[in-house]
């Protein structure tokens, strides 16, 4: 923690103060890969979170970089560091997000990489690609479209890369929000109103390519109708 703390602290010169927090690793396969048995914190940064819901970028913007589904929520009201049921977190949650993460491994290509190593780069956290809010509220219909949304990957060409459910994030994205919650008291800190939540990969992560569109379909979020929004990498 002592290392990612520093890591942070460094690189706010770059990318600005905290606006948030992100899991990593929210779920059984990511966590066996990289060897530990629970999900990992790091910090968002302002000038990390691009707000726009098409963007071109270039395609060299880390060392090792990629790009993920994923999801945002925004913290409503600091009585989410009360909250018990998961009905009263939603109650504490005032939007939701599509959300297309661009991280950054930053080791050369080749290094093993354990819990530690990935926790010390800040989880990995660079750059994210953040679409227009929907407005949330505490009702079961929300419980259900958080959960069970269709998230997918998709080329310039609409040929599908991957897909993946609100429940693959710790089998329902309020139980992440539950666990960034309960980190950062364990590290003597509290969520307020306005904090923006990362909140794991929905999709597989996949390597970035030039000359490559990645657009990101999210069905059964909101309910007006499917969401999208699309990263071009030059």
């Amino acid at each position: 923690m002592a290392v990612q703390e520093a890591f942070v602290s460094r690189i706010k010169a770059v990318y600005g103060p905290p606006v948030g927090y992100k899991a990593g690793l929210t779920s059984p396969a990511a966590q066996k890969k990289f060897g530990v048995t629970h999900p990992l914190l790091g910090v968002l940064l302002e000038k990390m979170i691009i707000r726009k819901t098409s963007h071109v970028m270039d395609a060299k913007f880390g060392v090792l970089p990629l790009a993920e589904g994923d999801l945002v929520v925004r913290v409503g009201d600091d009585k989410i560091n009360q909250a018990e049921s998961n009905q009263e977190i939603l109650a504490a949650l005032d939007a939701v997000y599509p959300f297309i993460e661009l991280p950054d491994i930053f080791y050369v290509k080749g290094t093993k990489l354990d819990g530690p190593a990935l926790s010390a780069i800040n989880v990995g956290a660079r750059y994210g690609l953040l679409g227009d809010p929907i407005p949330l509220s505490p009702t079961e219909d929300w419980m259900k479209r958080l959960k069970t949304f269709k998230l997918e990957i998709l080329d310039k060409e609409g040929k599908v890369l991957a897909t993946g459910t609100g429940a693959n994030l710790l089998g329902n994205p309020l139980n992440v929000v539950r666990w960034i919650r309960d980190e950062l008291k364990k590290r003597g800190k509290l969520l307020k109103k306005g904090d923006l939540l990362s909140l794991g990969t929905v999709t597989k992560l996949m390597p970035v390519k030039p000359g490559t569109t990645i657009r990101a379909r999210y069905t059964g979020l909101d309910p007006k109708g499917p969401v999208e929004i699309s990263v071009t990498f030059k």
